[in-house]
């Protein structure tokens, strides 16, 4: 839960923010320099300003900027999101059709170098201030740099799925004479350098729990499970682009951590509530209090989650997530997105995976629950409630409704308090699964059944608790029939948290041969053929025939990343736009 200590980290980070981060800029990726004050005479001197630069690049993770990329790269290009039917925006209209320019601002990844070179500022500077201030010791350095070092990662994990290719920077850039043109490093590179650096991390980073029972810096701040859920999603990432079964094995190493370290801290503070025999390890909430205690923005932060970016709705508000899933303005409805058709109705075999719809069962809560008009056939889209909505426990509603709930305005509009949501333990558990089930066989029924079991923890706690329809392992007993029922179910459990467009690049990526990540994408010949399925999926949002009409457009690895940002180019040489984005008014394949 967030305390009023959050005051001082939202002012020190302001005051960040107002020196190196709110600043005119140059075009080139690199566009914050920070002023003399930053890196002058006046400023590095104590444990204070560390600990102001480290706060304010956390706090520059909130952007809205940073937040809708996370939306939009994450999500809407995927098969769960469309764009508000009355809503006018050319731009939404042109991703939702596959039709991605060179000149959409949704292609700039600025936000993401500016965190970058923030963090790369007090790498550059805090060693120095040990020599000044007694106070600030190699124990306080080691932790704020293992948090730089782990946030830079992030950011660039961000990068390397939205663009593929991006330039790697590692130092500072704090006046104009240190600008310089970098070109895109591959895949291989970026990733790897975040690997180490993660590692690296991970050896002096506070511990999860360590600022004490219910600080809000163990959600917020990045810790030892956050290091090590990063580390299973770039190697989850990784091995489905390579197929590497020793990236696969690491995935599981690391949620083991992650399950072992909240289950260590669970018991510790909850002994009450720790029997004896075979015990849970992941100590989910219930069906009826999941909706309210993982997104319910006056509860803070979950015991389920493992990041969660903070904001308070005094200092800072979440106005990208609430003019995209609550409503565009004080006066309006709903927001710029809406759920998707795949929402509205189950698909009434439960393993049929690769239907029409994302629920088959009308006994899950997340189905009455995630979406305002839940059980509307007839809708083309649906209006998001998760992490949006605003009524208390009385209004969750149970899977023996006939109705879906009414999409009410009760929230307050302004200062929009709401955490988002990076990590959090059911997105891990399904993480191993998907790698149990890609070093698997069809004859390895033992990680087959493991990877069963881990979706059915997630599943059966969102169940009524009479339903006869739960998952049964007898359905899947292939492994691309497990494949795409983890799929379904990180689809069913994590739907708009910026997941699903990743979702689907790894499934894709597992049924390619001959993607190579030591190269950039330079020309288009030779690119490896996307799995059909995948654009199957993603069509699943268009209206009969719609889909038809723009699959097409996604025939080859390239398809799957952003375009680089036209004036980028412009203003650095080395780079190499994605080979079959055309750099004019409109796209077309070349």
């Amino acid at each position: 839960m967030m305390t009023n200590n959050i005051k001082k980290i939202i002012v020190g980070g302001l005051a960040f923010c107002g020196v190196a981060v709110g600043l005119s800029s140059c075009t080139d990726f690199l566009t914050i320099y920070p002023t003399d004050r930053i890196v002058g005479e006046n400023f590095w001197k104590t444990k204070a300003d560390v600990d102001q630069m480290v706060d304010g690049c956390y706090l520059s993770m909130l952007s809205s900027d940073i937040q809708t990329r996370a939306i939009i790269w994450g999500a809407y290009r995927s098969d769960e999101l469309v764009k508000l039917s009355d809503y006018n925006n050319t731009t939404l209209d042109n991703i939702g059709a596959l039709n991605l320019l060179p000149t959409m601002g949704y292609c700039s990844w600025e936000s993401f170098y500016k965190v970058i070179n923030n963090c790369n500022i007090v790498l550059n500077h805090a060693p120095e201030v040990m020599d000044i201030d007694p106070e600030f010791t190699e124990g306080d350095y080691q932790v704020a740099r293992a948090q730089m070092l782990a946030l830079r990662s992030l950011c660039y994990f961000y990068l390397v799925r939205a663009f593929r290719d991006v330039p790697y920077v590692s130092h500072s850039v704090e006046d104009d004479t240190q600008v310089e043109s970098l070109p895109q490093s591959s895949p291989a590179v970026v990733l790897q350098h975040c690997l180490d650096d993660l590692q690296e991390a991970r050896k002096y980073i506070m511990k999860s729990g360590g600022y004490g029972v219910s600080d809000w810096r163990n959600w917020g701040y990045i810790t030892t499970d956050a290091v090590d859920a990063i580390m299973a999603d770039i190697y989850l990432w990784r091995a489905s682009m390579t197929h590497d079964a020793e990236d696969y094995q690491k995935v599981i190493d690391c949620v083991d951590r992650v399950v072992a370290a909240k289950d260590a801290y669970y018991k510790k503070y909850n002994t009450d509530k720790v029997g004896s025999g075979e015990e849970d390890p992941y100590h989910l909430y219930t069906a009826v209090e999941s909706i309210l205690d993982v997104f319910h923005y006056s509860y803070g932060n979950s015991r389920e989650s493992i990041l969660e970016w903070q904001y308070n709705g005094r200092n800072n508000a979440n106005s990208a997530l609430e003019t995209h899933y609550y409503k565009q303005n004080n006066n309006a409805t709903n927001g710029t997105l809406m759920a998707s058709k795949i929402f509205n109705s189950i698909e009434a075999t439960a393993n049929k995976q690769q239907g029409q719809k994302a629920f088959y069962t009308k006994n899950d809560y997340r189905f009455w629950n995630f979406v305002y008009d839940a059980d509307n056939a007839e809708a083309e889209q649906l209006p998001i409630r998760k992490m949006v909505f605003a009524e208390s426990s009385a209004n969750v509603l149970a899977p023996t409704a006939t109705a879906g709930l009414s999409k009410t305005s009760s929230r307050n509009f302004d200062n929009f308090r709401q955490n988002w949501i990076v990590y959090r333990i059911t997105d891990l558990m399904l993480m191993k699964a998907e790698a149990l089930v890609a070093m698997s066989t069809d004859a390895d029924t033992e990680n087959l059944t493991k990877a069963f079991n881990l979706v059915q923890v997630v599943n059966k706690r969102s169940m009524l608790k009479t339903a006869k329809d739960t998952l049964m392992v007898t359905d899947y007993p292939t492994k691309n029939d497990m494949e795409l029922l983890v799929l379904a179910e990180r689809e069913r459990e994590l739907c708009f948290e910026g997941k699903r467009w990743w979702d689907l690049l790894r499934y894709c990526y597992r049924g390619m041969d001959g993607v190579d990540i030591t190269q950039t994408l330079k020309a288009p010949p030779a690119a490896p053929t996307l799995r059909k399925t995948m654009t199957d999926f993603i069509t699943r949002k268009y209206k009969s025939g719609e889909g038809d009409a723009v699959s097409y457009k996604m025939d080859s690895e390239p398809y799957l990343y952003w375009p680089i940002y036209e004036s980028e180019l412009k203003v650095n040489n080395q780079l190499v736009q994605n080979p079959v984005w055309i750099q004019e008014k409109s796209t077309s394949k070349n």
